[in-house]
Parts: structure tokens; sequence; C-alpha cells
């Protein structure tokens, strides 16, 4: 049984009348990846959560489906419904509810995952597209360049070229775990963009790189493809990891563990 004083730990309030499920869905995903349930604490009980939301069963029911479905429960017939470690049983679709705290702050740590991540996948999704792409994908990418080649002082027209870019390099890829992992990446990084734009800047305005991967990409030359692909992340990557150093630096370092807030709250209710 959850205790009292664990029911009146969780930050859950009322939720408007639309879109019920997705709200409760909402408010309970982040108790969860935000560390305010620990894995394997149970959830209140549907009429509870129902009371405590003021909702209807089918609204919780519904939440709760999802909850599972996304890998944050496991609803145990008769054994009631428990928290999961998400770190083990999720999957990347989860990175934009795990980007923003609940206060609406950017998680610096999540948002250094985001960008390793990219940094690590551009040069082998550049490389496979070097010999699986259509020859309809790699003219398209020299059109991008094109377009990019007169917007050197747009940086947002050039971020939204740059994407189209990447997009059609994945697809070109041809390689469906890179695709659908991109896809989650883009969800998240899409929250960002216009923060990022300015720092990332030096990568956005090397046309010559550019240039250089859709070259590669053509004459199917996979080491050149990976080679600029990296050297073209870093260049960005670089910019936005000052940032957030920066940002940690200056916030008195990153704020602290789930964990760490959750040990918090239990002394101060002993």
């Amino acid at each position: 049984m959850l205790s009292v004083s664990g029911i009146h730990a969780m930050r859950l309030k009322p939720v408007a009348r639309q879109s019920l499920s997705d709200a409760v869905f909402d408010q309970l995903s982040q108790e969860i990846v935000h560390g305010r349930m620990r894995p394997g604490a149970p959830l209140p009980s549907e009429r509870a959560l129902c009371d405590m939301l003021d909702v209807n069963r089918g609204a919780v029911r519904e939440a709760l489906k999802r909850l599972s479905q996304a890998g944050l429960i496991s609803i145990q017939h008769g054994g009631g419904t428990r928290v999961l470690d998400f770190k083990q049983t999720a999957s990347l679709d989860l990175l934009t509810r795990l980007l923003f705290r609940s206060d609406g702050t950017i998680d610096l740590r999540v948002a250094r995952s985001v960008m390793e991540m990219r940094a690590a996948m551009a040069p082998d999704i550049a490389r496979l597209a070097a010999t699986r792409r259509s020859d309809e994908q790699a003219q398209q990418l020299a059109e991008i360049v094109a377009s990019m080649a007169g917007l050197q002082h747009d940086l947002l027209a050039l971020q939204g070229l740059a994407l189209q870019f990447w997009d059609l390099l994945v697809l070109g890829s041809d390689n469906i775990a890179y695709q659908l992992a991109f896809n989650s990446l883009r969800l998240t990084y899409d929250r960002l963009r216009e923060a990022l734009v300015e720092v990332m800047g030096e990568e956005l305005r090397d046309l010559a790189a550019y240039r250089s991967i859709t070259d590669a990409v053509r004459r199917g030359d996979e080491a050149a493809a990976g080679r600029v692909a990296r050297a073209l992340m870093q260049e960005g990557s670089r910019g936005v990891l000052q940032l957030l150093a920066a940002i940690e630096e200056s916030s008195g370092n990153d704020a602290p563990d789930n964990d760490e807030e959750e040990e918090d709250d239990d002394d101060d209710r002993a």
C-alpha cells in the first residue's frame, strides 16, 4: 500500500475537463520521469487517482494503459500497479518528456545526451547513405545545399534546411533503426531549435562541409562522408556543450539528481 506521506508527496492536481486521459497521463508520467515516484513504488488505486485528479475511471484506465505501453509502469492483474525503472524499460519516445522538468526548465543532462547521440549517429548515417542512397536523393541533397548558399545570414532558415538535409540522409541510409531513432531525436531537438540556433551558427554556416558530404554521397565514398559528417557535428556540439557547461556553472552546477531530490523529500517527511 502507498503510505499517506507518499501520497502527499505526489504533486498531482485536478485536471481540465478536455482530453482527460491525456492530462492524467501527462501528470503521472511527470511524477515518474522526474523521480517523485521511485521504481518499485506502488501507484494509488484507480479510485484514489480518480479522487485526486477529479476525473472518471475511464480516463484513469486509459492513462494507465498508455503508461504501461510507454514502459513506465507494470500493471499486475490482482497485484496492483508499480513504477518501473524507465531507464531500463522505456524507449527513445520518452526523450522529449525528459528534456523539460515539471517547472519548465531544461534538464541539462538530457540536453547533453541528445547532442552526444546526434554526434554519434550522424557519421554512420552519412556513411550508409553514400552506398545506399538513390540518384534522386543525391540530387535533392545538392538542391538543399544550393539553397543554403543563398541564406548564409539567416540562421533560422539555414537550420530548417540543415534538418531537411539530415532527414534526407537518414532516408538514404535505408536503416530503419536509425530512421526511428532519428524521428525521436528530431522531436526532442525541435523543442530546442530556437534556443540553440545561435550557438550552432558555425555548423549551420559551414557550407563547404555540406557540399563535401553531398559530393562524397554522390561518389559513394563512405569514408569521406563519415569523416566530414563527424567533423561537422563536432562544430555544432562544441558550441552547445560549452553553453550547457556555462549554464551549469552559473546555476551552481546541475540540479540535484532525482534520487537526491527524493532523499531530501524523505528526510523532510521523517
